[in-house]
């Protein structure tokens, strides 16, 4: 029933974009203005300064293409989720309780336009940024970048449920996801060791970003842990961390189903 069920929900969207080429061209062309203004700043920011606590340009292309690959993966799977304050807000989550799927299943498939394009963009951006850093490209890192932008999308996601649950309470949480998202994509974009002590914890222990980029490169390029003196191993951990957060989330998500009263719209 499930799989039957999200087949049909990607045929529509399929149809959704061959259906409105333009709108997605027009994405499409936002996408790469979006991530090649914040990729033309990195630029600005480390020709005046060549190196950022020993992170030269070159490397933190990677740092960026890491990051941009686990949220491209999250955005074209996972971000509909988004959507849930919105449906608590105007009283249509209250549908979802009375049909025989789990309700996550059905938030995070609701038909809409979901367009692949920034999925796209991160793989050849990813592609051309690994030739570029002169990271050592075999087997091993082949097999498990993959792994890496999966588990990047699992962070990604499980920290977007969690906020999306947290309407269930608070109805508005308009600002919470906006500090969380504004911490994600700004502080990303740098590796965590040019930060405070108090920075480099919540992006490791809290909100764990740095796992979706940081960590993996900094192995990947074999340079030394310098944010919190962790083992470089903890780069191959962002797996594990994805399947723990979203795990943490559901049962949160579950609490916040338990406690969800309606707005009496």
């Amino acid at each position: 029933m499930y799989l039957a069920a999200y087949a049909q929900y990607w045929r529509i969207n399929f149809l959704t974009m061959v259906e409105y080429r333009t709108n997605f061209l027009l994405w499409f062309g936002f996408t790469i203005i979006y991530h090649g203004t914040a990729i033309a700043a990195l630029w600005v920011t480390l020709h005046q300064f060549p190196s950022m606590n020993g992170w030269d340009f070159r490397q933190m292309s990677l740092l960026y293409a890491l990051w941009m690959l686990g949220h491209a993966v999250h955005n074209t799977v996972f971000f509909t989720v988004a959507d849930v304050p919105t449906y608590v807000r105007e009283g249509r989550f209250d549908r979802f309780l009375v049909r025989p799927l789990d309700t996550l299943f059905q938030a995070l498939t609701v038909p809409q336009q979901v367009w692949p394009d920034e999925l796209m963009l991160a793989v050849i951006f990813f592609v051309a940024a690994t030739w570029f850093s002169g990271v050592h490209v075999d087997a091993a890192y082949l097999a498990y970048i993959p792994l890496v932008a999966l588990g990047g999308a699992l962070i990604d996601f499980g920290i977007t449920l969690v906020i999306a649950t947290c309407s269930f309470w608070f109805i508005r949480i308009d600002t919470l996801r906006w500090v969380v998202m504004s911490l994600e994509q700004d502080f990303t974009r740098y590796p965590i060791s040019i930060y405070t002590r108090g920075v480099r914890f919540v992006l490791t222990f809290i909100l764990p970003f740095a796992f979706m980029n940081y960590f993996p490169a900094a192995y990947f390029l074999h340079k030394s842990e310098s944010g919190l003196s962790l083992s470089p191993w903890v780069g191959l951990l962002t797996p594990v961390i994805g399947v723990m957060w979203v795990l943490v989330a559901y049962a949160f998500w579950r609490i916040g189903l338990n406690h969800y009263q309606g707005t009496g719209s």
